[in-house]
């Protein structure tokens, strides 16, 4: 006859893997949707994608694999237990979440390199605890502009155009 006691005692012992999950089972359909999405650009953006895609999938498939194989043998459970742990930081990832959420929404008005220095540098104030700001702007404008240019111009990127991107479009 099963214990509840000494069962529940047991589960708490053995890590939970379940909140260790969500990111490799989000990457593995994030994989397949991108899969299902390249069909119609260039057959070298589809090499690329189809390369980095298929690296993210079969290295998060393992490590699912992994979890699996601990879970049968007995050495954890699928348990969300460490996700919201330490809870001191759950409003930090609430509001870091909500950043996330509203860049994909403002990022159809101000563009690619506004609204990536603004949630690069509310991000990065948010974990900073507001430390080093002059830092974190610097950083942040570096980082977007690094990305403009390395997306939008050289690699051609078709990114939400904003203010920013359109400055630049009529200046050259």
């Amino acid at each position: 006859m099963p214990d509840p006691v000494n069962d529940s005692k047991d589960r708490q012992d053995k890590p939970g893997l379940g909140a260790e999950l969500i990111i490799p089972v989000a990457s593995v359909l994030f994989s397949l949707y991108y899969f299902s999405t390249i069909t119609d650009v260039p057959w070298t953006a589809q090499v690329s994608a189809f390369f980095v895609g298929s690296i993210l999938g079969v290295l998060s498939l393992v490590f699912i694999v992994r979890s699996i194989l601990r879970v049968r043998r007995g050495e954890a459970t699928f348990g969300l237990g460490r996700l919201l742990e330490p809870v001191a930081y759950v409003p930090k990832r609430i509001v870091l979440f909500l950043l996330t959420i509203g860049y994909i929404f403002v990022i159809q008005w101000l563009g690619f390199t506004i609204t990536t220095f603004l949630f690069l540098s509310s991000a990065m104030l948010l974990l900073g605890e507001g430390k080093k700001k002059g830092l974190i702007f610097c950083l942040s404008l570096v980082l977007s502009f690094g990305g403009y240019l390395l997306f939008v111009v050289a690699f051609e990127t078709r990114f939400p155009e904003g203010p920013f991107e359109l400055m630049v479009k009529g200046l050259f």
